[in-house]
């Protein structure tokens, strides 16, 4: 019997299309497991005896595995669950002997059947809904379970609108919730997924909403309904399908700052390598191009084919080989292998190198450059089972490249992968890696709008300068129309000498206006944001120059210089000089909020490989085009957060007076990539009048919780606030990317009513985050520009009245209506001005149920009334024990202190670390008056050496003692 909950038709459908596709559905009472057991320990057993030989021999021997792998699930934290996951995955597939052979020698042990048909069939596929854990009261219950032999592998959260509002986005949350309290349950997890019938959305444990990315197939890339969703879920959620993810197309990285994280593949890095690992299966064609759009995550697409290729036994050990284009795309793709630790990687920095490793006959995945090849003159390897795959691989139409790497290896298999479109012109790229099989001329293509759609990467919007500060129109067309990507640096060189550009580009008057706008233009736009920019100038020496010019106007630690310094006889650029390690320290602290530099002046490097989401603006003040064009102005379209909209190009050289001309492409969806911004300024007008329509006769010059309530009584349902909401956040998003320019001025105070009203109405449990989210900084700033938004936060009066002066409370405000919107304006403010404390979240809950019983009519008003009252008492009460912010910045402040003055040769300890361990770690745990309870001293205390002692590994009792106290004083 299938169990439902009371609203069921997303989970029937789910369940049934799961059943579909391969799964065996069994009741979460017929599954025979204690609710406080993650895996199902008699699937575990049957799988180990169905698979094992030597198991099946002596059956108590899978009790020894399963207590092993009990014991690593069971001792899991929230904050190493990432580690764990990353150690049940080693277990199954790496390090999986015992000593169950001979004379107790150690074997492998299968614990899944992988790869082959064959074997994939004899793993037990079972899905389960409402699964109860740990307990069935007080504990959670999780929608959807799917289990192979008997371990967790995928979780599901469904939502089922009540309201609008209410998306995926939720269940996803539900989720990262369920991951800090029964961390458990996720230790053997692959992925999980989230839907509410219109969009289906997947991601890794510990992944943030925003990295949750869609699942299309090559033929369906809609979505919007439960027929969409269906298809996603067929495709995606079959047995193969995610044992081939679980083994292949997951990995494990560490960031800049050690933290570990997971990785699952995005469907268009599925389809492109398991179309490369196909290929090379079948032995023809021997080469593909592979067209994905830049930031799409190529390099990962690369990682993910190198890593199954290498494990298929059938290719017999191949050899695997990356070309990138460039030496600082080769330090970038290094460092996110082996930031993923793949195993059995090398690099050959030399021809020397290359060719060892070649003739040597060396099995491993090897990372070079382009150039190297070009050094070659001989046969290396005749060996079949090489692929080559090539990063950027349009640029291989430089001299004979490809036709080089063809001598070297004239068996291989070459692989070509791009983030811009081949036109058919190059026709060195096409004889390189174009199959002819291929119709369409690549075997794998994600697109422009594809990335768009699935908010991969943001658009890209170009914003005209005054004319004055552009160059000049004749001289930069002779120059533009000759720029090719053929052209060698003494040709170019030749060219300006020519057209005497440099002139133009040198010219101190014009570097002057040009500097001086873009300090205007970053100040006001694009760092109350908390964004960064890039400069492109015309060549190494105008990065000078325009350098000298910021340091009159800015901070000199706020912008810096990173050219390539080679053949600098003069020592001209002695100042940029770095080493490898040198320069990515630069670029971390450019990619660090809270460092202080904010533009990087460039002219060739950076423009290619550089991955800084931070960036949001390019101020482009060098001639390009096509490919180089493309490439660079792509550097700003990466995902940062929800306030970051598009990438912005700020055109000091007029390219994009003639998109088409800028980017000539024969694909002709390139022609749309880049919107001038007067599309956006078009839009506004109408936008507006669309928000304001849902408040007609309503009069917006009444300030305070009256001019609120008058727009609320306009908002009657859920329905309307939810409907108002969407429309608002396209206004809010297209304000953000105007302002401050001067065409918002005549909007400004109906766009600052409405976000008050936004505001005011926000859900205040943090459901439906797709439409109801945080304000960008520079609405918040409009929004508190006048003390009058004070009224409502200041209110005292109506959040402690007691419930028996509640006819007076009535009578005075003129009608229940009023003094219940009067009561419920105030509590949203100061439920929303705390939303980051615990007790406010749990009280923004309540209230949020309160309202929809109210709305549904299960509670009188004057019911309502009350125990919004008792629920203002309680948040004013709340109110007087949170512990204001600055006395734990003052904690914060102590605690370095005191790891600084420790801190030596011998400790080399990171202290802005360790300080943020002990910060993250002390707010969990705390609760009100904690200092005055032995449980809550213990508590501290033991999370502190968690920290201190067992992290850190500092011994030192006078150390902890002080950090305890500093603790105790600030917290």
């Amino acid at each position: 019997m299938q169990i439902f909950n009371e609203d069921n038709t997303i989970e029937k459908m789910v369940l049934v299309t799961l059943q579909n596709v391969g799964w065996k559905y069994i009741s979460p009472d017929d599954i025979k497991r204690d609710l406080s057991d993650v895996m199902v320990e008699s699937m575990v057993k049957d799988a180990l005896i169905r698979l094992n030989p030597e198991i099946a021999e002596e059956p108590s021997r899978a009790d020894e595995v399963i207590y092993k792998l009990r014991t690593l699930i069971n001792s899991v934290q929230p904050h190493n669950l990432v580690t764990q996951n990353e150690t049940f995955k080693k277990w199954i597939f790496e390090e999986n002997s015992y000593p169950f052979g001979k004379d107790g020698r150690m074997i492998p042990i299968k614990f899944f059947g992988t790869i082959t048909k064959e074997e994939l069939e004899k793993n037990e596929y079972v899905v389960t809904n409402q699964w109860s854990y740990p307990k069935e009261e007080g504990g959670k219950r999780l929608d959807i379970v799917l289990l192979i032999n008997g371990f967790p592998v995928v979780i599901g959260e469904l939502k089922t609108p009540v309201r609008s509002a209410i998306s995926w986005v939720d269940g996803a949350s539900d989720i990262l919730n369920y991951e800090k309290s029964i961390p458990q349950m996720f230790v053997a997890n692959v992925f999980n997924f989230a839907t509410e019938g219109k969009c289906y959305r997947y991601g890794p444990i510990n992944a943030q909403v925003g990295m949750w990315g869609p699942w299309h197939t090559p033929d369906h890339k809609t979505e919007g309904g439960l027929a969409d969703v269906k298809t996603s879920i067929e495709d995606m959620l079959t047995p193969n399908k995610i044992m081939d993810m679980f083994q292949f197309f997951t990995l494990f990285a560490t960031d800049k700052k050690y933290r570990k994280y997971k990785v699952v593949c995005r469907y268009q890095q599925y389809e492109g390598a398991n179309a490369i690992v196909q290929r090379v299966i079948a032995g023809y064609p021997k080469k593909g191009l592979i067209w994905h759009f830049q930031g799409s995550g190529k390099s990962l697409l690369m990682i993910f084919a190198a890593q199954k290729l290498r494990m298929m036994p059938e290719l017999r050990n191949p050899t695997v080989i990356i070309v990138d284009d460039r030496l600082d795309l080769e330090t970038q793709i290094t460092a996110t292998f082996n930031a993923t630790d793949i195993p059995n990687l090398s690099s050959a920095s030399s021809k020397e190198e290359l060719e060892s490793f070649l003739i040597g006959d060396t099995r491993k995945i090897l990372i070079t450059t382009i150039f190297k090849f070009g050094e070659v003159n001989r046969l290396l390897n005749q060996r079949d089972n090489i692929i080559v795959m090539v990063d950027e691989a349009h640029r291989t139409q430089e001299g004979n490249l490809g036709e080089k790497m063809r001598l070297a290896l004239p068996n291989a298999f070459f692989f070509g992968l791009t983030g811009t479109p081949i036109n058919r012109v190059d026709r060195n790229t096409f004889f390189t890696f174009g199959a002819t099989e291929d119709k369409s001329g690549y075997m794998s293509k994600y697109s422009f709008s594809d990335s768009i759609r699935d908010k991969a990467t943001l658009p890209l919007i170009f914003e005209p300068v005054p004319l004055d500060l552009h160059v000049d129109k004749e001289t930069l067309d002779a120059e533009f129309d000759a720029l090719t990507e053929g052209l060698t640096d003494e040709q170019r060189a030749e060219l300006s000498a020519r057209v005497n550009i440099k002139a133009i580009f040198y010219n101190p008057s014009r570097i002057k206006k040009v500097v001086e706008h873009i300090v205007k233009h970053f100040r006001e736009r694009i760092e109350p944001n908390g964004y960064k920019g890039q400069v492109v100038c015309y060549d190494r020496e105008s990065c000078l120059r325009y350098k000298e010019e910021f340091d009159k106007l800015m901070d000199p630690e706020e912008t810096t210089v990173v050219i390539d310094t080679n053949g600098d006889k003069e020592d001209r650029f002695k100042m940029y000089r770095r080493r490898r390690d040198e320069e990515a320290r630069v670029l971390d602290e450019f990619r660090d909020p809270r460092k202080p530099l904010k533009l990087v002046i460039v002219t060739s490097k950076l423009l290619t490989g550089f991955d800084a989401p931070i960036l949001q603006a390019m101020y482009l003040d060098k001639p390009m085009k096509d490919h180089t064009l493309l490439q660079a102005i792509c550097r700003t379209n990466r995902t940062y957060d929800d306030g970051k909209t598009s990438g912005l190009i700020i055109d000091y050289t007029g390219i994009f007076d003639n998109v088409a001309r800028a980017l000539d492409f024969d694909e002709s969806s390139m022609k749309k990539i880049v919107t001038n911004i007067l599309e956006l300024k078009k839009q506004l007008p109408a936008l507006l009048k669309k928000c304001l329509s849902y408040f007609l006769g309503v009069d917006r010059t009444i300030q305070g919780w009256e001019g609120l309530m008058a727009a609320q009584e306009c908002l009657p349902t859920n329905k309307e606030k939810d409907t108002f909401a969407g429309d608002y956040r396209v206004l809010n998003r297209v304000w953000n990317s105007l302002a401050p320019d001067d065409v918002l001025v005549p909007y400004r105070a109906d766009y600052q009513w409405l976000s008050k009203v936004y505001e005011s109405i926000k859900p205040t449990d943090g459901s439906g985050k797709l439409i109801w989210s945080t304000l960008g900084p520079k609405t918040i700033e409009l929004i508190h520009k006048n003390v009058l938004v004070g009224e409502m936060h200041t209110d005292e009066e109506a959040l402690t009245l007691d419930a028996d002066l509640i006819d007076d409370f009535i009578e005075k405000n003129g009608s229940i209506q009023k003094a219940t919107k009067k009561v419920e304006i105030n509590l949203v403010a100061k439920i929303l001005s705390h939303n980051s404390e615990p007790r406010f979240v749990k009280l923004g809950e309540k209230l949020e149920a309160l309202r929809i019983k109210h709305e549904q009519g299960l509670i009188t008003s004057i019911e309502f009334l009350k125990l919004l009252l008792e629920l203002a008492k309680e948040a004013a009460q709340a109110e007087k024990e949170v512990v204001p912010e600055e006395e734990m910045d003052k904690g914060i402040a102590a605690l370095t202190d005191l790891f600084n003055s420790v801190k030596n040769r011998a400790t080399p300890i990171i202290v802005e670390r360790i300080v943020k361990d002990i910060d993250d770690i002390v707010r969990i745990v705390r609760f009100d008056g904690w200092q005055n309870t032995t449980a809550g001293r213990q508590e501290v205390k033991k999370a502190l050496r968690s920290v201190v002692w067992i992290k850190y590994k500092i011994k030192d009792i006078d150390v902890f003692e002080r950090a305890y106290k500093y603790i105790e004083q600030y917290y």
